[in-house]
């Protein structure tokens, strides 16, 4: 079964933080983007396995995502 989890970026001074939404201990960095996005399917692989390992379920794309506008005074 495929599941899908959101990426969250975050520019740092050193590359980038890569981030799951809906699974937060999944977090890696990368000197660029692509690099971060590398990284960050490595650990998800290796936190998938970790879990199948231990007979955790995984967590699921159950959470709502939404953009949250700022209107400036």
């Amino acid at each position: 079964m495929l599941h899908n989890y959101t990426a969250k970026y975050t520019r740092i001074d050193s590359g980038y933080i890569g981030q799951l939404i809906e699974w937060p201990e999944v977090i890696t960095e990368g000197k660029d983007i692509e690099d971060c996005r590398v990284m960050l399917r490595d650990a998800l692989n290796e936190m998938v396995l970790a879990y199948q390992q231990q007979g955790r379920e995984l967590p699921l794309e159950n959470c709502l995502i939404e953009q949250v506008p700022e209107q400036s005074r």
